[in-house]
């Protein structure tokens, strides 16, 4: 994707089926998205909706071609293109291809993440095989990780509660999937940053009604670090590549 390598760039996406005026995951990333674009503009923005433009869950041809590229080492994702052998390659190719970039070209990765069956979407899935193209993550020159320089802000909404004391305390596959798999892909963990909602069908679920005060305290806590979060990682307009630090702060927020 073409891009002005001066503007720090923020890819937002969101997993959530249901729309901006019922998803609170959604309102969420869109206070970040829109306090990013207040100081950075459209230039340095790009939202990915996975629910309006879902992306094709992977298939033996994915996987084909995954291998055989492997077999090539490390190969630049500029010249995958160059290992195509036939029709099935080149379209894995071409609708893998385009996420690859975004995500490579983002300074910070902005996740709207609602909690489905006590984890993430499909849809996040299927996006997540996409970017994981074997090695299109990595530096073909030193083997290091391409996200080692990123800020992941993750932003889940969960129905119920699962924190310590929850009835549902330790059946979360949402957050604990997400922290390990952007770590292993070599995110640092002071540069994953986690802010979440719960108890957030308190508000239209007749035997959750006693729990619609917490639910509102959490609404209102996940808001305050999404800002807090959006005021640290803004940086100076023409600043790329010095996205503000979070210093030694904690992780979650």
């Amino acid at each position: 994707m073409k891009h002005d390598a001066t503007t720090p760039f923020l890819l937002r996406v969101d997993a959530s089926v249901s729309p901006a005026d019922t998803s609170v995951s959604r309102q969420l990333t869109a206070l970040f998205a829109d306090r990013w674009r207040q100081h950075h503009g459209d230039a340095g923005y790009r939202h990915r909706d996975l629910a309006a433009a879902p992306v094709p869950l992977v298939t033996a041809d994915y996987a084909r071609f995954g291998y055989w590229v492997e077999r090539h080492g490390t190969v630049p994702v500029d010249r995958v293109a160059g290992l195509v052998r036939d029709a099935a390659d080149e379209h894995v190719w071409r609708t893998t291809r385009p996420l690859v970039e975004e995500v490579l070209a983002a300074d910070v990765l902005l996740l709207g993440v609602p909690m489905y069956n006590l984890t993430v979407p499909a849809a996040l899935m299927a996006w997540i095989d996409r970017i994981s193209f074997p090695g299109a993550l990595l530096d073909p020159e030193t083997g290091r990780s391409r996200l080692r320089d990123k800020h992941v802000v993750v932003v889940g909404a969960r129905g119920g509660g699962y924190g310590p004391g929850a009835p549902r305390e330790g059946l979360d596959f949402q957050v604990p999937y997400l922290r390990g798999y952007f770590t292993d892909r070599g995110v640092p963990e002071e540069n994953l940053h986690v802010v979440t909602a719960e108890l957030t069908r308190a508000r239209d679920v007749p035997k959750m009604a006693p729990l619609r005060t917490r639910a509102a305290e959490s609404l209102a806590a996940a808001r305050e670090g999404v800002l807090e979060l959006a005021a640290r990682l803004i940086a100076p307009t023409g600043a790329r590549g010095t996205v503000g630090q979070a210093g030694n702060q904690p992780a979650d927020c």
